[in-house]
């Protein structure tokens, strides 16, 4: 090899989980110290990254939220590509976990058919820290069997159009199999989901919203299906949020914490 090539690069999907810089892995902090060019999401909290950046690394913020203006993909694939052909270690820090609605799926098909393996590190997904801030499991043999993690804000386009989900279908479902609903980017949409879950699920189903979980400013309303969208507007929340449908929230009291109309 002529001592001139580029020493090619590499590439790593790192999941920055919730929020709480604690809740990181011993591998994602290692991947995020190594790393010479980090592209990071708006998710992802900038404590992370004056505790772990190394000095003189490139910080690239490509912001990626639900109904704020984001950074195209496809920028993003090509400012990755062109980084680790240039021989730089590359990050690519998500929030949550890179593989459940974090797009990483789609960043790591391109990549591969640019000849660039990826490596990924999990995170811990908001789905699961949301109702584990709250004292709640997301599965339990007396009340739920599995769970179900669903976007709420599904890729727009002729072709997605075509496949819209079917909430009524997913909450008969959940009933008949008692399962857990997560819903993702659910609260911009939660008058529809509201309406559609309640073909198949009964209105007393409890369901809490929890906005910022797993930080300081983390905030919650526990509610019925009926009452959802009256109880989300009621309390201010937005973005970031998960939507958690389910028996299993019966446990909120246990927990200590308010279960609003549970059971009424």
């Amino acid at each position: 090899m002529n001592h001139l090539e580029a020493t090619p690069g590499s590439c790593t999907l790192v999941g920055a989980g919730p929020g709480d810089p604690e809740l990181l892995t011993i591998k994602a902090v290692k991947a995020i110290q190594g790393a010479t060019v980090l592209l990071v999401d708006d998710l992802v909290n900038e404590e992370i990254i004056a505790a772990y950046v190394r000095p003189g690394a490139r910080i690239i913020h490509v912001g990626k939220r639900g109904g704020c203006k984001s950074t195209p993909q496809a920028f993003i694939e090509r400012l990755m590509i062109t980084a680790v052909r240039e021989g730089e270690t590359v990050v690519r820090l998500k929030g949550g976990d890179p593989f459940i609605f974090g797009r990483g799926g789609e960043e790591v098909e391109h990549l591969r058919e640019e000849g660039i393996e990826v490596q990924v590190v999990n995170g811990i997904t908001a789905g699961l820290a949301a109702v584990t801030a709250l004292g709640v499991p997301l599965t339990h043999r007396d009340h739920a069997q599995g769970v179900v993690f669903v976007t709420g804000h599904a890729k727009t386009g002729h072709a997605a159009a075509e496949h819209p989900t079917d909430w009524r279908q997913l909450a008969a479902t959940a009933r008949d199999a008692r399962l857990t609903l997560v819903i993702y980017m659910g609260v911009s949409g939660v008058v529809h989901i509201q309406e559609q879950l309640l073909h198949g699920l009964p209105g007393e189903t409890p369901v809490a919203v929890i906005q910022h979980a797993s930080l300081p400013q983390q905030r919650h309303v526990a509610t019925t299906l009926a009452h959802l969208s009256r109880d989300v507007v009621g309390a201010g929340l937005g973005s970031p949020a998960v939507i958690v449908v389910g028996d299993v929230l019966r446990g909120l009291a246990a927990a200590g914490l308010p279960a609003a109309r549970f059971g009424t």
